[in-house]
């Protein structure tokens, strides 16, 4: 058996043990489904190659304003990051990437690797849309609202909408209450 083999057989086994949804639709290859809250869906792929496991999730496409605000937010992340990174592709859409090697490829690797890539698509994603996105949220917001459809998922971005308020608004990382 060679090691990718070996290692896609550590990687279905430490799959199965966690219960986490996922499709193996090549030997070695596996698309994970990370629920979350702020990014309602996260896929990793998790490939076993010769040498290593790579893994890879789609974050965000390319922003559309404000680009190097919104770079620099997500490189900024990276030096504190486990397991992966954000990287960008050739027309500048966002994944997180990450490579470990095949001997490391434990349930509890998997796991840590798993909840990694979770936490950090999740944890980032509303300040990074808000960032990169602002005026297409804008406009979202507007059209919504203009037609009555629903407005619940972009509750988090009342700063930028206008719907958020001041009195009811916790302050935000940094800023101090302000005092009555």
């Amino acid at each position: 058996m060679t090691s990718d083999q070996a290692a896609a057989q550590a990687l279905d086994a430490a799959l199965a043990d966690l219960g986490v949804a996922y499709e193996c639709p090549a030997a070695g290859s596996y698309l994970v489904t990370l629920p979350g809250q702020h990014k309602l869906k996260t896929m990793a792929w998790l490939i076993a190659g010769p040498h290593s496991l790579q893994i890879e999730a789609f974050y965000c496409r390319q922003p559309d304003e404000n680009h190097a605000e919104f770079y620099r937010y997500l490189l900024e992340h990276n030096s504190g990051m486990y397991g992966v990174h954000f990287a960008l592709d050739p027309v500048g859409d966002v994944y997180l990437v990450g490579r470990m090697p095949l001997s490391a490829i434990s349930t509890d690797e998997v796991d840590r690797l798993l909840g990694c890539v979770l936490s950090y698509a999740d944890d980032t994603f509303d300040q990074a849309l808000m960032i990169g996105f602002e005026s297409a949220i804008k406009k979202e917001y507007a059209w919504r609202r203009k037609r009555g459809e629903s407005l619940a998922n972009l509750q988090a971005f009342g700063r930028l909408t206008g719907a958020e308020s001041d009195e009811a608004a916790p302050p935000r990382f940094g800023e101090r209450p302000s005092a009555s």
